[in-house]
């Protein structure tokens, strides 16, 4: 999982460069201390677009069907080097590389990549590095390859292991080429990830079962369960299947998370499973409202400072990303996030996550007093929604289960 990387106009334009100086200016935030920062870095081809993605993915059609690698990464430096000033001195705790499918990189651009990255970024000692690898682009001894460049994570998007299943969700592998890529994972690095997907076109609580039987005969340390939606602006919204109905799809995500309790894998987040010690820090980080910082096409960031928090979107199209990065302007978008909006940006991550968070880390991350949020907490108390202490609140399993109602009672009223 990482970041959407969401829809951006047509008429984008270079935003002008932030002043860090600037950035610090006094504001309506009071924050305490920064959180922990992560980098996503975005490698946006694929080798055929999904009709049910909607994130910022573009075939690659090259005729020779090679890649711009050098010219990319030589973007995202120029991007990062940009970046640079309102990030200096912070230390990262983890890198995400998403996609489309960054596993289309060789391993040794990979290596040029998280060489630049350290070359520019003080890591964490123990930094946290994960690659997106699709069973498509599986080649043997390529997974240990990307281990030798510094990853420390794989995330395997499978989807699923039904051969019908993955023809309908327009996937370039099958189910061989899925369980040879989780096997090859399991034995290049110590933790990596399975990505499942429910509620497909046509799919029955049998065929949920064997999924799963599949999936967890595999032994993954981390698995990520998405339920199938149609996005806005993808080809499902054009031509849309035929999806199990709603009370079949709840009955799939309890067999989920029965089945993932009863193989020793904690549903610690709505849509993630793990074996204690294998939770993705990057991933739990967005969702503690920690900050990020994104470079590559369409890639967003959050960033915190004393007294404000910012938002910014990179150029979406690749290719005008690399020009403009190349010319030290890949920012198309770069706005203060309202301090209106904070409580409802905050609640959307943290109540994702069954530990719920604690109180005084609301006020850390968002600048702002608890008054700003007790109406809604008394709200959706009473609805049976949360628990809370005095410390702490967490959402129920009603509150899990309409997670959207809950989130929305913290939205502005204008």
């Amino acid at each position: 999982m990482h970041i959407p990387i969401q829809p951006a106009g047509a008429d984008e334009q270079a935003a002008a460069p932030r002043d860090p100086v600037q950035a610090m200016r006094g504001g309506t935030l009071q924050l305490p201390a920064l959180p922990p920062l992560s980098l996503y870095v975005h490698l946006p081809w694929c080798l055929r677009k999904c009709p049910y993605c909607d994130f910022n993915s573009h075939e690659a059609r090259q005729a020779d069907g090679a890649l711009p690698e050098a010219r990319y990464i030589a973007a995202l430096m120029a991007d990062l080097e940009a970046a640079l000033p309102l990030v200096w001195g912070r230390t990262v705790h983890s890198i995400f590389i998403g996609g489309g499918t960054p596993s289309l990189f060789a391993p040794a651009s990979i290596d040029a990549l998280l060489s630049g990255v350290r070359a520019r970024l003080r890591l964490e000692s123990d930094c946290e590095i994960t690659l997106e690898a699709n069973p498509g682009t599986f080649e043997r001894d390529r997974f240990r390859a990307y281990r030798a460049a510094g990853v420390t994570r794989l995330s395997v998007g499978v989807q699923s292991f039904d051969d019908a299943a993955l023809q309908a969700l327009g996937r370039v592998h099958d189910r061989a080429q899925a369980i040879a890529a989780v096997q090859e994972a399991a034995a290049a690095f110590d933790t990596f990830n399975l990505d499942l997907m429910y509620a497909l076109p046509g799919q029955t609580l049998a065929g949920l079962d064997a999924d799963l039987d599949t999936a967890l005969a595999l032994a993954p340390p981390h698995l990520s369960v998405y339920h199938l939606t149609i996005e806005p602006n993808t080809y499902f919204a054009k031509y849309p299947p035929t999806l199990p109905e709603d009370d079949l799809a709840y009955a799939m995500l309890d067999r989920i998370t029965e089945r993932t309790g009863a193989a020793g894998l904690a549903r610690y987040e709505v849509s993630a499973y793990a074996r204690p010690g294998h939770g993705c820090f990057h991933n739990t980080n967005y969702w503690q409202f920690g900050d990020y910082l994104g470079i590559g096409a369409g890639a967003h960031s959050k960033l915190s400072f004393a007294h404000r928090i910012v938002r910014q979107v990179r150029f979406r199209d690749p290719q005008r990303y690399m020009e403009q990065a190349l010319a030290g302007q890949a920012v198309a978008q770069d706005a203060d996030v309202r301090r209106a909006d904070l409580p409802f940006e905050f609640m959307l991550n943290a109540l994702r996550l069954r530990s719920g968070f604690a109180l005084q880390d609301y006020s850390a991350r968002t600048g702002l007093p608890l008054s700003t949020i007790a109406a809604g907490l008394d709200e959706a108390e009473r609805k049976g929604l949360i628990e809370r202490d005095l410390l702490h609140v967490r959402p129920t399993e009603r509150g899990f289960d309409f997670l959207s109602d809950l989130q929305a009672l913290f939205l502005a009223d204008d």
